[in-house]
């Protein structure tokens, strides 16, 4: 089992802020990257929203980072560090501009980049963007084959509804072959099945961790599937947070677990398929406690779970 770091203060949920992250600076941020580097965390994940309808503040809050900016940030900032979105909402903008931010990325970091795509939730945020909504599964499946043919291809080619290019050149392409890694988020079948077609790993949010097994079977299934799925991210804080960002009270995903309950949970979802997880951060008082923590989990926690 790997182990991501939750950097604080990456965005603002009812469901699982601490009043002390609200002070958190990009600066402690940086540091932190590097703290948790030090002490063999394997990746960062940043979170995605353009833009906050005021009605949904109140839940999901109003602090989000632009993904691919903060990602390039703390590659920058790190040497080992895998980075990664949860999720980068992909209808969101055109996909050579997409496939451009990230194959930099990639290739300025050596091949540390690993991306969650989503399609989106909150229907206002795309009424702002001017995004048609319920347009935006049949915009995603063009906009990853057109990102992937960006990538891979020497002579990118794409015809689709939403999408068309040829007669272009497009480098830098990413450092990682045959292209940066792929995971889609979300729970639908549709979701499972973009997964099954085009991705390496698969992060689901209001699956129930028992299920995800034969959700992985229905992945699998799939007559076009790619026999390319390696990762499944399940952070133990996850069902805390229900649909729309809904708070919830699931013991199993509690914060501040002893260390025999901790490496007891990852040890059950590693059986049911994960690969990647978090650790839930107790109640704390500021960012020295939480580096405390952190240094915690790293002793104590990850070589049980490796």
């Amino acid at each position: 089992m790997k182990l991501a770091f939750a950097m604080p203060h990456m965005l603002e949920l009812k469901a699982t802020m601490q009043p002390w992250e609200t002070a958190v600076t990009g600066a402690d941020q940086t540091a932190l990257a590097k703290w948790a580097e030090k002490l063999g965390f394997e990746m960062i994940a940043v979170p995605e929203h353009h833009a906050i309808p005021r009605d949904h503040v109140a839940l999901s809050g109003a602090f989000y980072f632009s993904a691919f900016t903060a990602m390039s940030h703390f590659a920058g900032a790190t040497e080992r560090l895998r980075v990664n979105s949860c999720i980068a909402i992909l209808p969101a903008q055109h996909p050579i501009v997409t496939a451009k931010a990230l194959a930099t990325m990639d290739w300025l970091s050596s091949g540390r980049v690993t991306v969650t795509f989503a399609v989106g939730w909150l229907e206002e945020e795309f009424a702002l963007l001017g995004i048609p909504f319920h347009e935006r599964g049949a915009m995603a499946d063009e906009y990853i084959q057109a990102i992937i043919a960006l990538w891979t291809q020497e002579n990118p080619e794409f015809e689709g509804k939403y999408v068309s290019f040829r007669d272009l050149a497009f480098e830098p392409k990413p450092v990682q072959k045959p292209h940066i890694p792929v995971w889609f988020g979300g729970d639908a079948d549709a979701v499972l099945r973009r997964t099954a077609r085009h991705a390496q790993g698969w992060w689901p949010f209001l699956t129930r961790p028992e299920t995800i097994p034969e959700r992985l079977d229905f992945i699998r299934s799939q007559p076009d599937y790619n026999g390319r799925l390696e990762d499944v991210f399940y952070g133990i804080s996850t069902a805390r947070v229900g649909e729309g960002h809904k708070v919830q009270d699931d013991p199993r995903a509690r914060p501040g677990q002893s260390k025999d309950e901790l490496i007891a949970r990852l040890g059950e979802l590693s059986r049911l398929g994960v690969t990647w997880s978090s650790v839930p951060v107790p109640p704390l008082s500021g960012i020295e406690a939480y580096r405390d923590y952190t240094q915690w989990i790293a002793e104590e926690i990850m070589p049980a779970v490796r």
